[in-house]
């Protein structure tokens, strides 16, 4: 079933920090995506880029009120390096980033650069609106045998409309494993390990036809997010070219939480 098999499983398992900070990872079978078992799936890179933001000491007492991901290319299931810096230091907001890089080929894969706001309940009161569901109203469905396992099947999915592999809009309930083995994740950390999503949730096209495969992802986030599950309620659309555009509303328990998009390198495979 499109559930996941590997119940306490994890996506890396740390190898220790450098004294500049470098932290240096096993990438497991888990993190593999749809397309290739040597490639990872978008969701862990993203999750684990935030996590190295989040170490930072300009990280404490901060929420992400953006988090953005940039894919340089594949990103291996093989060992990889996380470090993250201060951009730009602030007393109000800061914008600070991470990278991954694969040390075999001696060069970064993914980046990431993110907006630190206060972390304060001061504001105005939050427009709360819960879904008229939940993850328990939500149904599995098989994993189509031409998608790629490893992420795929190390997630929970509750599926509410749609399916992987059935073309159009979907709407699905996820929970990820553990971001790094033996170590909580975090509410963001959770949430980015899903975001990616997006363009399989919704996609419109044949895996076995085409590719379409996103280049980077930006997530606004309205506050931390509660609770193990997020819900995507995601579409794409296509502009008749090279590219397209992957669009969720991003949902806890309380209502919405976020909303991301991913530019779609489409090409006939």
């Amino acid at each position: 079933m499109f559930e996941k098999s590997v119940r306490g499983a994890s996506f890396y398992r740390s190898e220790g920090t450098s004294d500049d900070g470098s932290e240096r990872f096993e990438s497991l079978p888990t993190t593999a995506g749809p397309w290739s078992p040597d490639a990872q799936h978008g969701g862990p890179p993203a999750a684990l880029l935030a996590r190295a933001v989040e170490r930072l000491d300009e990280a404490e007492d901060r929420v992400i009120g953006r988090f953005a991901m940039e894919l340089w290319g594949p990103v291996p299931v093989a060992p990889i390096v996380a470090r993250a810096r201060v951009v730009r230091p602030g007393r109000s907001v800061s914008l600070v980033e991470s990278e991954l890089y694969d040390e075999a080929r001696g060069r970064v894969v993914a980046t990431g650069r993110a907006w630190l706001f206060p972390a304060t309940t001061d504001g105005p009161p939050a427009e709360e609106q819960p879904l008229d569901h939940t993850h328990a109203d939500g149904t599995d469905q098989q994993r189509p045998p031409h998608w790629g396992s490893g992420y795929l099947d190390a997630m929970d999915w509750r599926w509410i409309s749609g399916a992987v592999g059935e073309p159009g809009p979907g709407v699905v309930w996820m929970r990820p494993p553990d971001l790094v083995d033996g170590e909580p994740i975090s509410p963001v950390q959770r949430m980015l390990a899903c975001v990616d999503s997006a363009s399989g949730a919704s996609a419109s096209l044949d895996i076995r036809e085409w590719g379409f495969l996103n280049t980077e992802l930006t997530v606004h986030v309205l506050r931390p997010p509660v609770g193990e599950w997020s819900c995507l309620d995601a579409r794409t659309v296509f502009g008749g070219g090279a590219v397209g555009l992957a669009t969720s509303d991003v949902y806890d328990e309380l209502g919405l939480v976020a909303r991301s998009a991913q530019a779609l390198l489409v090409q006939t495979r």
